[in-house]
């Protein structure tokens, strides 16, 4: 796609510390809602460490990858049932923070050999084909909870509210008209202009709501500003996060973890760090895609993986949380077409910075989940339609494509998975394979099955080569003479 700022463009300081801001607004909702979640398991998680740690995790991220991949790292909702069995079987705060160092590790060994092997295999392996869909299946399985947050405003069905739905409509259609509609500096803060359009309309049905008493219009809460300021300390303006690896100090749990516990713990983890590689090469396609670069090739899918491995690991030191490349940054990318690396390390830097003012966490929180799902739905779904727009130099006409792209279709969307064993303890899985992962291994079976076991690009490939002259010579046979030669042979 057209860029208005490319990967090495360095904005003026004043826009790039409004994108910076940006960035930030578009992945804050998802990071901070991570810990809180631990926290309801049973850990106290601070969304602002969590915060910190995301900031951090980036700047590792870029320093691996040599400023040449644009996305920000945020906490990963993939490790919730992980967090969930960790705390079930009393592990921890080390539990969590050894479990995550597991995970990245996987990364980390998984980048290295790739490093000594290459990463040809990779375009071979995920071609368009294949890619294509996978994005598009990524865009629309977090397209559930851009609408749930907008129906129940994050709460469970029996929230359902059609003003929360209205105030999603709003931040939305803000967002599409800023983008499209705006002037030429407009277009590059869409989210900003959305999401602030959702929160004042978001304030006054609240207030409305609160001065009639009516309780389907209390969809705002300020429970966050009560906390920081209920009473009025210096921690309401200015505060350390409470940071994970203080708390695991002070726990003393490596006094109560066996040998045993820590095999335990891998097992929970290690996984899901290899489940998760399949997210981690086609969110990096589909970024390559959006800004013109092959990732995998430069700076190198080792290169991508030690930074999300080993940037990972240092965020979770600070807020407890895993980290991955964010589809919300990825589609922030995308629509502002500003992929400047110095707006990612900006916005990297401002969450480590602002993470220690209580009044900005308090803001952020406030914001509610209806606003964020309207911003949501062009996040996600520019993601999707990333994903589909690699499609558009496959040949669908040809049914060896057209079976690659159903297979895997429809079994994500579905949401097929492969469960294996049950932790007695909490009744869950051991291991899940996600339908993300299943529906990428039904995509390279089948292109393996319609391809006579040959990994090519497009399933037309093959035909196309079968008619080269070479190939034609290979089997005797001679290549007819176009018209206009046996023409010119006569004359």
């Amino acid at each position: 796609m057209k860029l208005v700022y490319d990967v090495n463009d360095k904005p003026e300081f004043n826009k790039t510390i409004v994108f910076a801001f940006q960035q930030m607004i578009a992945i804050m909702a998802a990071t901070l809602l991570v810990p809180m979640l631990v926290t309801s398991y049973g850990l106290e998680a601070d969304p602002a460490a969590a915060l910190f740690g995301a900031g951090c995790g980036t700047l590792v991220y870029i320093f691996f990858t040599k400023k040449k991949s644009p996305v920000f790292l945020g906490s990963s909702f993939t490790f919730l049932g992980a967090y969930f069995a960790s705390i079930g079987l009393n592990f921890g705060y080390l539990g969590i923070l050894i479990g995550v160092f597991f995970a990245g590790l996987v990364y980390v060994v998984i980048g290295l050999i790739v490093k000594a092997a290459g990463s040809g295999w990779v375009n071979k392996l995920m071609p368009a084909v294949i890619i294509g869909p996978i994005v598009t299946l990524i865009g629309l399985s977090l397209s559930g909870t851009a609408t749930g947050w907008m129906t129940t405003n994050g709460g469970t069905d029996a929230d359902y509210s059609l003003v929360t739905i209205l105030v999603g409509a709003v931040t939305f259609f803000a967002i599409v008209i800023a983008a499209v509609k705006g002037s030429e500096n407009i277009k590059l803060i869409p989210f900003i202009i959305g999401i602030a359009a959702g929160y004042g309309i978001a304030l006054a049905i609240t207030l409305i709501g609160n001065g009639a008493d009516i309780e389907g219009m209390k969809i705002m809460s300020f429970d966050s500003f009560k906390q920081a300021f209920d009473p009025i300390t210096v921690q309401s303006f200015v505060k350390v996060p409470d940071f994970f690896f203080f708390k695991a100090i002070q726990e003393q749990g490596w006094k109560t973890l066996s040998l045993v516990d820590i095999g335990s713990i891998a097992l929970i983890y290690v996984p899901i760090g290899v489940v998760e590689l399949a997210q981690h090469i086609a969110d990096h396609k589909n970024l390559g895609n959006i800004i013109n670069k092959d990732l995998i090739t430069d700076p190198g899918l080792d290169n991508t993986l030690l930074g999300d491995g080993v940037g990972s690991i240092v965020g979770s030191i600070f807020g407890g949380a895993a980290n991955t490349t964010y589809g919300e940054s990825i589609g922030c990318v995308a629509i502002t077409g500003n992929a400047s690396i110095v707006t990612i390390a900006c916005a990297s830097l401002g969450c480590m910075v602002l993470s220690f003012f209580t009044p900005f966490v308090a803001l952020i929180n406030s914001i509610p989940k209806c606003v964020m799902g309207g911003a949501c739905v062009a996040l996600y779904g520019f993601i999707a339609v990333s994903g589909l727009q690699m499609l558009r130099k496959v040949d669908l006409n040809n049914n060896k494509n057209l079976f690659i792209v159903s297979g895997i279709l429809v079994t994500g969307i579905g949401g097929l998975t492969l469960q294996f064993g049950i932790n007695e303890l909490t009744g869950t899985p051991i291991l899940t394979v996600t339908s993300l992962a299943v529906a990428l291994l039904f995509g390279i079976t089948t292109n393996l099955i319609v391809n006579d076991g040959k990994l090519v690009a497009d399933a037309s490939d093959l035909e196309k080569k079968a008619q080269q002259p070479e190939a034609l010579a290979a089997k005797g046979v001679t290549p007819a003479t176009p018209r206009k030669d046996r023409k010119k042979g006569r004359n």
